[in-house]
């Protein structure tokens, strides 16, 4: 049986359970005045507790027999007498056993290799076999932890602070799983990071002027492996193009929003402003490649700018800093209306002039929700992928015009992992040092941002 069909049976499992609980807790409690006085939950408790008993067990047998059955399986098919057919290990026989399990899913219809449609009723029947035994022990686990919530359910039974503590409990794990999914992403940049900087020195990577992966020394891997073109297209083109858009806009389309827009206009024109941060970044990677470079180009020729690229930096970082827009408008919107009234009030009742006040009143107490919103805006910017890499070169370059072409790490680490390297290679595991490099930085970026917001909030508090 399917993993959904499963999950529906189990549900439907503690739905029953659900409905059991509750009429009998419901019957003690108009069994008499005595134990309607010892009953110390709601009759929707015990239900409710009976239904976790027999629904959390199974699922999370589940998620744990969803890790390792596939290897399971996989060992079952290669003590097959086909599987002694198979190549030594290697990337011809993962490929081999990766098409046989998805000939024995349905999930292909023909085989590239002849030892893969051999081995697929092979792994048909051990697929089938061990999805049995899981729809066994989850219908075993459901039962009895329903049978076992439901010997509970009596007067007395303090079902409503148990079925409180495993709904923590789920929060709990809940928490603990995107705090797990963090260490792990973390844990494995350093890993692999150590390896790269195992061969190129850090100080070669990190300061290092000339980046050409495609062409690796063996006995130098670090001269070719040197990131500092890269760290400065990311920073020209996230940090000051997008951001020399996207703050002015941003931060005016906030004054106008909190201090002359109508309040009608203002319900029409916010929503409108932000469907920009819902829209996917991959739509404005094909708008900044097939409508903002040739554009670019073109005005770079026409002003007569030698050297223009239709893969410019300032085709992406304009386009970015579109995207961002929303980003900076809503933090800078939320910063000037937490202002106090009184400040504006007071402003105007001195004579000043809306202008005025704005200028050396709202936006000077409203600056570091302003700035703390700029950062978090950097970091997002630094970021993007989709953007660059449609729209950006992927030729490294230390260049200050806008009209070259230049290139970013988050395009570098696209290009490094979708070729055919080796794993093991300095140019395949130069991705991770990227990577990590990456994070640190927007990182970093994230903790200042939130620190100064903080202090905002902390000042008018």
């Amino acid at each position: 049986m399917s993993g959904i069909g499963i999950i529906l049976i189990v549900i439907g499992l503690a739905l029953i359970g659900w409905l059991t609980a509750r009429t009998r807790a419901g019957g003690f409690r108009i069994a008499g005045a005595d134990t309607v006085q010892r009953f110390s939950s709601l009759p929707g408790h015990h239900g409710w507790y009976v239904a976790l008993w027999t629904l959390v067990p199974p699922l999370a047998f589940l998620a744990i027999w969803s890790l390792v059955s596939p290897a399971m399986v996989t060992e079952t098919v290669l003590n097959s007498p086909v599987a002694m057919r198979l190549p030594p290990p290697g990337f011809d026989r993962a490929s081999i056993l990766s098409e046989a399990r998805e000939l024995g899913a349905g999930r292909a219809y023909g085989a590239f290799n002849e030892l893969s449609r051999l081995l697929a009723p092979a792994y048909a029947a051990a697929q089938s076999r061990y999805n049995w035994i899981a729809t066994g022990l989850s219908l075993l686990l459901a039962f009895a932890g329903g049978a076992f919530a439901f010997t509970r359910v009596r007067p007395g039974f303090g079902a409503r602070t148990k079925v409180e503590r495993i709904v923590m409990g789920l929060l709990l794990a809940a928490s603990l799983i995107a705090i797990l999914t963090t260490i792990g992403i973390v844990a494995s940049l350093l890993y692999e990071a150590g390896r790269f900087f195992r061969i190129v020195p850090v100080t070669d990577f990190l300061f290092g002027t000339h980046w050409s992966p495609q062409v690796i020394d063996g006995r130098d891997p670090g001269a070719s492996l040197g990131a500092v073109p890269l760290f400065w297209g990311t920073f020209f083109i996230g940090a000051v193009i997008a951001m020399a858009v996207a703050i002015p806009f941003g931060l005016m389309s906030a004054i106008y929003l909190t201090q002359y827009a109508a309040p009608r206009t203002r319900r029409w024109m916010k929503p409108i402003l932000e469907v920009l941060a819902g829209v996917p970044t991959v739509v404005y990677g094909y708008f900044a490649a097939l409508t903002v470079a040739p554009a670019v180009r073109d005005l770079a020729v026409s002003i007569g700018i030698g050297g223009a690229s239709s893969e410019s930096a300032l085709a992406a970082g304009a386009v970015m800093g579109v995207m961002i827009i929303p980003f900076v408008s809503s933090m800078a919107d939320d910063s000037l209306a937490a202002v106090p009234g009184a400040m504006r009030d007071g402003s105007l009742a001195m004579g000043a002039t809306s202008s005025e006040t704005i200028r050396k009143v709202l936006l000077p107490a409203a600056l570091p929700g302003v700035v703390g919103g700029v950062l978090l805006a950097i970091s997002r910017a630094i970021g993007e992928t989709m953007i660059v890499v449609m729209a950006a070169s992927g030729v490294a370059t230390l260049t200050a015009n806008p009209f070259a072409s230049t290139t970013t790490v988050t395009r570098q680490i696209v290009d490094l992992l979708t070729g055919e390297a080796e794993f093991d290679s300095p140019k395949t595991l130069a991705a991770f040092a990227l990577g990590l490099t990456l994070f640190i930085v927007t990182l970093l970026l994230n903790i200042v941002a939130l620190h100064v917001v903080k202090r905002y909030r902390e000042a008018y508090e």
